[in-house]
């Protein structure tokens, strides 16, 4: 059967069970759009090529299935680099289809024509450029394959208009690939390794990372943790891997994680590190980082193993099937803890959480952002599917919304992205309309791409936003508060919009509050509405974010904030 290119996309989407696209037209991909107008196929229309790509990533992120954009040639193309980045940093499964001029144009400074495929190399898992009708079809499979293979990521397909214009023969059973994937299965021996270092160790440490959500696995890995009552910490990335209710969650660790979690990290005598990269914002100086500690690295991605970090005994393979042989190994071989000495270890970490709690300075004046982060946490239950901007929204996230479930906190974290919450809020919801979806921003970080308001109003996609308005590029001031001598160089934020009369003009509901007392009630009012919602939270103007990690310091050495945040 003879298809044209365009038609052969939609079908070969088909095959990939791909059941939504987000995305923006252009000359170069009209043929597509045309295609798509005379299909069932669900398309959001974007107000931006970037707020696209963010989307794609949300509803990857949340559905753990491969996120699919559509934009045009040149400005539409060079639009999404921010968001591919972002998912490259992150191992996000995205596959993202560009227009492009006729090859015979291209070269030649055509209109609109830009090599997109060179441009993205850097900060692509691999990218296309189809030059022919024949290659179409293999090479979305192929896509597709590669995107959400092995350690995932982003992968993008060029598209010339005469290529989507062009017919060829199509059967979708003849489209076959070859699977490339490396199968790691770790050896025996490494297992009995394991066995070895706990059998040695006194104070063992579980550290989780996106590899985990990733990798599907955090049911083992709580097992794990639960089985032999080892503390667990995470980074960013791996925050809902892990209850964040169980007792032997410690927290986040690194620049911003709690006292107690750093202060565990720094004196474990074995750190089982699972998914992680071991970036700067979780080691602090790499010199001081679990210096009592023996290392164990379990890690799909062989590029990931001391790249940063030198460890102990690496462990290549995927997270799910490396814990499932873990606690096979060390069932079958009678593994059983010390009890005093665990008992020992977990009330030593108790002290440290005795000591120095997380918690902040309440003020019945004045709106704190833990505050009402806090409140959402509880007005929701935990349940709601939160993703974030980047800054110091983030961080009171990431610190005083305790995560349950994996893939329920949707946030930037390898690049820190700002406009990121909205368009991955967007993305999610349509991926489980029936859930609560709330993108936890700043003023600064809204404003990136705030323009997808208009995106949710037009579908009625009923995000909310819950936005810690403090007037302020609240990160960056903070650190100018504290190594600049509050030279607080372009980051006020006050000539800002009426966010309110902003969110209604867009045909959002838009809601404020400026009172402690008002947070509550404001929350309700704007979870209830079954409608896209803005809610302006007037909070502390000069609000830091504690404990902190400063540059170049062990993670040990944590600024604590006031005397009252300290017992």
């Amino acid at each position: 059967m003879k298809l044209k290119g365009t038609e052969i996309l939609l079908k070969a989407l088909e095959e990939e069970k791909v059941d939504i696209l987000f995305g923006y037209p252009g000359g170069a991909v009209l043929d597509i759009y045309d295609q798509i107008y005379k299909s069932n196929f669900r398309h959001v229309l974007v107000r931006h090529e970037q707020g696209a790509v963010h989307a794609a990533d949300g509803y990857a992120r949340a559905t753990g299935r491969v996120g699919v954009c559509l934009v045009t040639s040149g400005p539409g193309a060079t639009n999404t680099v921010t968001g591919i980045a972002t998912a490259n940093m992150d191992s996000i499964p995205l596959v993202v289809f560009t227009g492009q001029v006729p090859t015979g144009l291209i070269g030649n400074d055509a209109f609109q024509e830009c090599d997109i495929t060179g441009i993205t190399r850097p900060c692509t898992k691999h990218n296309f450029l189809v030059r022919n009708i024949e290659e179409l079809a293999m090479t979305i499979k192929e896509a597709f394959h590669i995107a959400r293979s092995g350690r995932p990521g982003p992968v993008l397909v060029d598209l010339p208009k005469n290529v989507m214009a062009a017919q060829t023969d199509y059967d979708p059973a003849a489209v076959r690939i070859r699977n490339h994937e490396a199968v790691y299965k770790p050896a025996p021996k490494k297992m009995a390794n394991v066995l070895e270092m706990l059998e040695r160790a006194q104070k063992p440490l579980i550290m989780t990372g996106g590899g985990v959500i990733l990798g599907r696995a955090a049911e083992e890995l709580t097992r794990l943790a639960r089985r032999y009552r080892i503390p667990v910490t995470g980074t960013l990335m791996g925050l809902g891997s892990f209850p964040g209710s169980d007792p032997l969650w410690l927290g986040m660790l690194g620049m911003h994680g709690t006292y107690y979690a750093n202060m565990a990290v720094s004196t474990c005598d074995l750190l089982l590190a699972v998914g992680v990269r071991f970036d700067d914002r979780v080691t602090g100086t790499i010199e001081t980082f679990a210096p009592n500690a023996k290392i164990v690295h379990i890690d799909i991605d062989p590029s990931s193993i001391n790249r940063n970090v030198t460890v102990d005994l690496p462990i290549i393979g995927d997270t799910k099937a490396a814990l499932t042989d873990l606690l096979r190994f060390l069932d079958d071989h009678h593994y059983e803890p010390d009890g005093a000495e665990r008992q020992a270890w977990l009330s030593e970490i108790a002290e440290w959480r005795e000591k120095v709690p997380l918690t902040y300075c309440r003020n019945s004046e004045v709106i704190k952002p833990q505050f009402v982060i806090q409140t959402l946490h509880r007005l929701t239950g935990g349940d709601a599917l939160i993703t974030t901007e980047v800054g110091q929204n983030q961080m009171w996230t990431a610190q005083f919304f305790g995560f349950d479930r994996p893939n329920s906190l949707i946030t930037s974290g390898g690049l820190g992205t700002m406009g990121f919450g909205l368009p991955a809020a967007i993305g999610v919801k349509c991926a489980f309309p029936d859930r609560q979806v709330v993108d936890i921003a700043g003023d600064g970080s809204i404003q990136m791409n705030i323009q997808e308001l208009a995106t949710a109003a037009q579908y009625n996609i009923a995000v909310k936003v819950v936005l810690l308005n403090n007037g302020y590029l609240g990160m960056v001031r903070q650190w100018q508060e504290l190594f600049y001598e509050k030279r607080y160089s372009f980051t006020d934020m006050t000539y800002a919009p009426d966010f309110v009369k902003l969110a209604e003009a867009f045909g959002v509901a838009g809601l404020r509050a400026t009172k402690p007392g008002e947070v509550e009630s404001v929350l309700q009012q704007g979870l209830a509405m079954d409608r896209p919602v803005l809610m302006d939270f007037r909070v502390s103007r000069e609000e830091c974010v504690y404990p902190m990690v400063h540059p170049g310091e062990s993670i040990s050495q944590m600024a604590l904030g006031t005397r009252e945040m300290i017992n």
